[in-house]
């Protein structure tokens, strides 16, 4: 059991610290600024967090996992109940933006402290 402890200690850390908004670096709560939107330096220990380059990467995945998801649920909901297609036009588009905006603040906060915590840089593999 104690071999799975590290493990588990390292996944936990970077899940704790996207949950909460927190600093890579010295565990401040100063990630973001807005909702969504990345501080762009964090007011403890001034790390420059414009240094890591999120971009779109967050915002594509959850479109295509979360679209996915949608698809299936209003397939399911289709061949299961035969609603009318305003009732499915009344659902899925405002579910579907909610889910994306309201994942998108935890995906945009994982991609950049797994690169703090990886020390991943643009155009460099690391081995």
């Amino acid at each position: 059991m104690a071999a799975l402890l590290p493990w588990g200690r390292k996944l936990a850390e970077p899940a704790l610290a996207v949950l909460k908004g927190l600093c890579p670096r010295c565990s401040a709560p100063t990630l973001f600024q807005g909702l969504i939107r990345f501080a762009p330096h964090c007011r403890s220990c001034g790390r420059d967090f414009a240094a890591f380059n999120v971009g779109d990467g967050p915002a594509a995945f959850l479109i295509l996992i979360v679209g996915a998801l949608i698809t299936g649920l209003a397939i399911w909901l289709e061949l299961a109940a035969g609603p009318p297609f305003w009732l499915h036009l009344l659902i899925w588009p405002p579910l579907t933006l909610l889910a994306v905006l309201g994942s998108l603040r935890v995906a945009k906060g994982a991609l950049l402290v797994l690169e703090y915590r990886n020390a991943a840089r643009e155009g460099c593999i690391q081995r």
